[in-house]
Parts: structure tokens; C-alpha cells; sequence
């Protein structure tokens, strides 16, 4: 686990809300306070959904919302006249790229079954914003393997903003 302050908080809001550059992320869940404090749950309800629409959009086999989705949604919350006085985003990797990040990186004493959830929680607050990692495994290991991996990919993921 990592914790990384960034320090240009403007750019960094931007790209969150205006572009697609967090989009492959799953919402795990949500929080925005603004004049009202508001709630996502980022779990998928499928029954909302035809199967062929969950077909279509890949969703069948998803548990989560990707940010693509609710991006809209959470940018309405917090558009206008004033800053949010505090929102908490809480993303995590999909499995495919937590497969990924496993080969990526030659970590074979794992498999992606075994990483219930890599995350990367975004906290603002004051006028900060903190991104702290977060790594979540189905079984107990002193092997942390997967851990380093994930740091390190937050890290340069968020290089730009720091």
C-alpha cells in the first residue's frame, strides 16, 4: 500500500471527470459531498438489463460498473459553482488486467483467482487529493509480489499528477 498526494489537483480533476484516462477502472463504490452527500454502489445489477444488452456490453460475467458509465453521472454531482467539499472514489482492477499485471510482471506463485481485489482509492478533501493502493488477496501469503506489482503500477500511473 501506497499513499500519493497529488499535487495538481485541477489537471488531475480533469482528466477523472472530462476524459476517458480512468475509464478502464471498475467503481467500487462511491462517495461525493457536495449541498447533499451522495452514494454509488458500484456492483452491477444485471436484472436491469435484457441478456442480450449484458451481452452486447460485455457485462455478463461483471460484478462492477466500469467508470465509463457512471463517469456522467458522478461528474453532475459535483459540476458548478462550487468545489465538492469531499468525494471518495474507490476503484479496483478488473480481473483481466489483474491477469495482466500478474504476467507483466512474471508473478506465477499467484494466479488472478487468487487477488479478490487490486484498488485504487481517491480521496478528496480540503482541496487535496490522496490516491492510496490497495491490494486485497483470497489467501494468506508473506509473499508480496503482487503488492510491489500494484504499487509500482499506480506509481507510474499517476506520475503525471504528482
Amino acid at each position: 500500500m501506497i499513499s500519493i498526494q497529488i499535487s495538481d489537483v485541477k489537471v488531475f480533476m480533469n482528466k477523472l471527470f472530462l476524459t476517458e484516462y480512468f475509464d478502464a477502472f471498475l467503481l467500487s463504490e462511491a462517495n461525493f459531498v457536495t449541498f447533499n452527500t451522495f452514494h454509488i454502489d458500484g456492483t452491477l445489477q444485471h436484472a436491469y438489463y435484457s441478456s442480450e444488452e449484458q451481452e452486447e456490453y460485455g457485462m455478463s460475467q461483471m460484478k462492477y460498473s466500469r467508470w465509463k458509465q457512471v463517469r456522467p453521472f458522478a461528474l453532475s454531482l459535483i459540476k458548478g459553482t462550487h468545489t465538492p467539499l469531499e468525494f471518495k472514489i474507490v476503484f479496483r482492477l478488473s480481473q483481466s488486467n489483474v491477469k495482466k499485471l500478474l504476467n507483466q510482471n512474471g508473478i506465477t506463485s499467484f494466479s488472478e483467482a487468487d487477488v479478490n481485489g487490486l484498488f485504487l482509492n481517491l480521496h478528496f478533501s480540503g482541496g487535496a487529493m490522496h490516491c492510496i493502493s490497495g491490494t486485497s488477496l483470497s489467501l494468506f501469503s508473506m509473499d508480496k509480489a503482487v503488492e510491489h506489482a500494484w504499487d509500482d503500477a499506480v506509481q507510474k500511473y499517476l506520475n503525471p499528477f504528482r
